[in-house]
């Protein structure tokens, strides 16, 4: 399995817990566990078993064959083994071990332990005066070490490494140039897609009315959806999962051995589609921050699904189930966005070249256009309500005004009209696999794509007329880009990662190009003084400390 790092995510500062808890495994926690673990530890014995099985196939020929060589080989050990105990016998009589046992005992003082009755035994350690070790200065310092300070930015980013999958969880301190691994959660599976939620899911106690929280939805290559704490340490299990369970699964696997399905495919079946989850990998998550209990997933399925975090399961063992399933897109859907100012509208795009907006109430009508290749990202244009960017496999960017896109019916194919975007960028020499768009700075975007390069653009509207010029581009040496993100505490600072499994934080400030073309932007919308020389990092750039560089597969 290749090294990579497929997603990242940015938490605001003073929203993570200043000290995090450990993870309880206490009695209640076990029976959660082991209720939900329940299907996967069964198909895990099996898969043993079969593996055992197949380990213990032997040619029945060779055994029939092999019986009388057996009987002259175990005669000749009989006698081999006949003289090795005499030999053994003799040497070990010079030490009369037959009468070891009648020797005489004779009694030792037992000094200063004399008085047994001056032994005692401490229920708790700290009440012995003889125990010296103090396990509180022990806790105060485990404590102060894995301290989150409110002016610490946090980075979660997906990895899998070494077949190993995990969510690395950073620690970012802009002041003094810091940036290191704070915890880590181990994964079941390849992970995708990351999405932060502030929303404390069903089913899971906190003392907070609203219920904010602090957690991330991880997609992987299974069809769940889990959901984990970031407020805790060495989790062994999700808070919560979105979708099917481990029996469901198995049963989808039944059936598509029975449909031949190409094994190398990622799109279930048209049958297989469920109205409860999905049965295919997870693709994109998008997590509603105006209806805050609602989530949205698109998947290798074909199908989009909305998730309600409000409705509690029916037992701690289960699984949430979907409220709603949408049937939009003919091929995978690479991505599905609500819209930031527009609680119910939602922009999804697949790999059939379609892309759509529609409202999640009704999703039987909605308006769409038609790409020339495979849709790899979608955004919002943070400033412009009814404006969207897609990225696409053939390298272009381009960027549309929904309300000039024509209609579409209730089916999936019906969108065949090529319209005009406002501007089309020809940005990487091959697919665009990352893009972000500053939500402070208006037109700052930066791109990275398969050719291992990160661009800094600039889109500058002029008399309604937009202006793109690429600011400065650059090797990060992150491999493959398959993610860039913009932090939301520092404007012009991003997140990169890509297939060599490591993350690069990039100060943009730093380049004389970004400062002489957001120079008046820069002013306006931050606090940045663009006047003063900065220096930041090597060149701009922060690694993580004291972390391995792993090679590209």
């Amino acid at each position: 399995m290749a090294s990579l790092i497929s997603s990242t995510i940015w938490i605001r500062k003073g929203v993570a817990a200043q000290f995090p808890r450990r993870y309880d495994l206490n009695e209640q926690e076990m029976e959660r566990v082991t209720q939900m673990a329940g299907d996967r530890l069964e198909q895990v014995k099996q898969e043993l078993a079969q593996a055992q099985f197949e380990e213990e196939k032997v040619d029945i020929d060779e055994m029939i064959g092999g019986e009388s060589d057996d009987e002259d080989n175990k005669k000749e050990e009989d006698v081999s083994d006949d003289k090795k105990v005499e030999k053994i016998t003799d040497e070990l009589a010079e030490y009369d071990l037959e009468t070891y046992d009648q020797e005489t005992t004779k009694s030792v003082s037992m000094g200063v332990f004399s008085n047994v009755k001056g032994l005692q035994y401490y229920d708790n350690p700290s009440d012995d005066p003889y125990v010296t070790l103090n396990d509180v200065q022990d806790d105060e310092l485990e404590r102060e070490e894995l301290e989150i300070y409110p002016t610490d930015s946090v980075l979660v980013s997906a990895k899998t490494q070494d077949d190993v999958s995990q969510l690395d969880v950073y620690v970012y301190d802009a002041s003094e140039e810091n940036f290191y691994i704070h915890h880590d959660l181990l994964l079941p599976a390849m992970p995708l897609c990351l999405e932060w939620i502030d929303f404390t899911p069903a089913g899971i106690h906190t003392d907070d009315p609203n219920r904010k929280g602090n957690f991330v939805a991880v997609g992987t290559m299974d069809p769940e959806i889990e959901i984990w704490s970031l407020d805790v340490i060495d989790g062994l299990y999700p808070d919560a999962i979105l979708g099917a369970t481990n029996r469901q699964k198995q049963a989808s696997k039944k059936k598509k051995k029975k449909k031949k399905a190409a094994s190398n495919s990622l799109t279930a079946p048209t049958s297989l589609i469920s109205p409860t989850h999905h049965t295919s990998s997870i693709l994109s998550l998008s997590h509603n921050r105006m209806v805050r209990n609602l989530l949205l997933s698109s998947s290798a399925d074909t199908t989009v699904k909305l998730w309600d975090l409000n409705v509690e399961p029916m037992s701690p063992a289960s699984t949430f189930t979907a409220i709603r399933s949408f049937d939009l897109h003919k091929d995978k859907v690479q991505s599905a966005q609500w819209n930031p100012k527009q609680p119910t509208v939602v922009l999804s795009g697949g790999w059939d070249g379609l892309i759509k907006i529609w409202d999640s109430r009704n999703c039987t009508e909605g308006v769409g256009v038609k790409v020339e290749s495979d849709v790899e990202c979608l955004r919002w244009d943070p400033f412009e309500d009814f404006v969207f960017l897609v990225t696409l496999d053939n390298g272009l960017i381009q960027s549309y005004d929904s309300r000039m896109l024509p209609k579409f019916g209730n089916k999936a194919t019906d969108v065949q009209d090529r319209s005009k975007a406002l501007w089309t960028l020809s940005a990487h020499d091959s697919s665009v696999s990352a893009l972000d768009i500053s939500s402070t700075i208006p037109g700052l975007m930066v791109t990275g794509g398969v050719d291992k390069m990160v661009k800094v653009w600039n889109i500058d509207q002029k008399e309604g007329k937009p202006s793109l010029s690429m600011v400065t581009s650059r090797d990060l040496g992150v491999g493959k880009v398959f993610s860039v993100s913009f932090c939301p505490d520092e404007p012009a600072t991003i997140a990169v990662a890509g297939s060599k499994a490591s993350v690069q934080i990039w100060d943009l400030t730093t380049n004389n190009g970004v400062r002489s073309g957001f120079r008046d932007r820069l002013k306006q919308f931050t606090n940045f003084n663009v006047d003063e020389e900065r220096t930041v990092g090597k060149g701009g750039v922060i690694s993580v400390a004291d972390e391995p560089q792993s090679e590209e597969e």
